[in-house]
């Protein structure tokens, strides 16, 4: 019965493991909240502006485009 249930633990492990997680998060990673102690690009989990504006509202960090989608190219064929 152990061995069962490690059996089917292990396979639902391999089954999460080959789905990208960032598929999962398209498009929550527009905006980097960047400073001195976030580096560069940053904590870049937020989808809007406002979002990242209120993580860095009372700190020295502030808001910026992710580089991400900030320099890629437009595929217009």
């Amino acid at each position: 019965m152990r061995r069962t249930i490690l059996t089917l633990a292990s396979l639902a492990a391999l089954i999460a493991a080959t789905f990208p997680a960032a598929q999962a998060r398209a498009g929550n990673d527009r905006y980097c909240l960047q400073g001195r102690s976030w580096g560069y690009p940053g904590n870049c989990q937020f989808a809007n502006y406002q979002q990242c504006q209120a993580s860095a509202s009372g700190t020295s960090a502030y808001c910026g485009i992710n580089p991400r989608y900030a320099f890629s190219q437009s595929r217009d064929y």
